[in-house]
């Protein structure tokens, strides 16, 4: 199955900004891990709002959420289409993203077409 994964992280920007170089150097790093990962790739239609899951990480701890639970000042700062076996396998990628750690969050969709 196809997930379109929303990245907030507008509030993670913050965070990130105050890392050190080093720190700065391995949320770049873990980006670029996630454009590797195979499955990974750019650009279809994302499903409905009410068929999302929201990831966010808090204190090591990945927590789950029902459809787009976002907060108001967070915008999308990025996405990008996985191949997974399933939602928990999203999941798991989701998890990875340094946004999601940073106060941000990922927002799953299941690809779909409703033409």
């Amino acid at each position: 199955m196809k997930y379109v994964m929303l990245v907030y992280q507008a509030a993670a920007m913050e965070r990130q900004a105050a890392l050190t170089d080093e720190e700065q150097k391995r949320v770049r790093a873990d980006y670029q891990g996630i454009n590797e990962t195979p499955g990974v790739t750019p650009g279809v239609p994302m499903g409905l709002p009410e068929n999302a899951t929201t990831v966010r990480v808090e204190g090591g701890r990945t927590l789950t959420t029902d459809g787009p639970f976002v907060g108001m000042k967070e915008a999308v700062g990025g996405w990008f289409i996985l191949e997974a076996d399933d939602l928990d396998a999203a999941i798991e990628v989701a998890a990875r993203v340094p946004a999601a750690r940073y106060g941000g969050a990922v927002e799953i969709r299941p690809s779909e077409v409703y033409w």
